[in-house]
């Protein structure tokens, strides 16, 4: 089965591709069309309410199965206003590029001290107009991290907060473990979990 990841980041489909190599399944990203893709504006107030949005939007558009997801980070301890939620980019209305984003939670973890985080994700697939599957269940999250003031000197274009993580067993940044691949903090075997149980229906 080909599959649409209805993602223009690269370095998001490259990691998607590799925590789902051992399926049955060929993942392709909107660069990959050689189309116009609209622009899908994510007004959802949850990660799930923007997956839902972005997979219909894209299968409406290229009518083939297509798959979203979208990431919501929340922080232990620290007030509503200060929970970056969906809007993990866009800081009082502003997209933040890499560097602006880094700067931006460094000087968070400056003023209050090292931060507990964790990234909630979701997903939504969308083989046809009546199979739609979706989900924000806890396996789908990354593990409680440890956002830090002192950035990395590592930088990967695309996972820009990656150089401020911290994993809380070790102390250790998630960029100096010798066996680290740059999938982001949230990504694990929930999403195998997920398709093999829409695939085996």
């Amino acid at each position: 089965m080909k599959i649409l990841y209805g993602t223009k980041n690269e370095a998001k489909l490259a990691s998607m591709r590799r925590t789902l190599s051992s399926l049955n399944i060929e993942i392709i990203g909107l660069n990959d069309l050689n189309k116009k893709v609209p622009d899908v504006e994510e007004i959802g107030n949850s990660p799930l309410e923007n997956a839902r949005i972005k997979a219909k939007s894209y299968y409406n558009e290229f009518h083939m199965p297509v798959f979203s997801c979208d990431s919501g980070l929340y922080f232990e301890g620290l007030s509503y206003e200060l929970q970056p939620g969906v809007h993990v980019r866009t800081i009082n209305g502003i997209y933040l590029s890499d560097d602006e984003l880094i700067d931006y939670y460094s000087n968070l973890a400056k003023k209050y001290g090292d931060i507990t985080a964790r990234y909630k994700n979701a997903i939504c697939l969308v083989i046809n107009d009546n199979a739609i599957y979706d989900s924000m269940a806890d396996n789908l999250s990354g593990e409680p991290f440890i956002i830090t003031s002192v950035p990395h000197i590592k930088r990967v274009k695309g996972f820009p907060l990656d150089s401020l993580s911290i994993h809380i067993p070790t102390g250790k940044y998630y960029y100096d473990f010798d066996n680290y691949e740059v999938d982001g903090v949230a990504l694990d075997n929930g999403f195998i979990e997920f398709f093999n149980k829409i695939l085996l229906i």
